[in-house]
């Protein structure tokens, strides 16, 4: 069965929001990663592990609880994941500073 009209538009208007959400999502992730490229820096600098088991478990944790859904807490955990382990594989192979 074909869609309506109406239909047609109303699905074209939320696959915009979408892609504006999506463009959004994007640029908060690439600031996320230069936040964490400069951690990677002063880590570099003072010669402490890249892996921070602690801390990524208060991060995991934290948005875990801070989650009211419709994402089940361990989809929140399986984002997170890879968002965490890109940044640090970004701090990993980025440790000069800055030009």
């Amino acid at each position: 069965m074909a869609p309506s009209t109406q239909q047609s538009f109303q699905l074209a208007s939320i696959r915009r929001k979408i892609d504006h959400l999506d463009q959004r999502l994007l640029r908060l992730l690439n600031q996320r990663v230069s936040l964490a490229l400069q951690i990677g820096r002063i880590k570099h600098q003072k010669k402490w592990p890249v892996y921070d088991a602690r801390r990524e478990a208060f991060v995991l944790r934290r948005l875990t609880q801070a989650n009211d859904g419709p994402l089940s807490p361990r989809a929140v955990q399986h984002i997170f994941q890879a968002i965490l382990c890109e940044c640090r594989r970004r701090e990993r192979t980025s440790k000069r500073p800055p030009s």
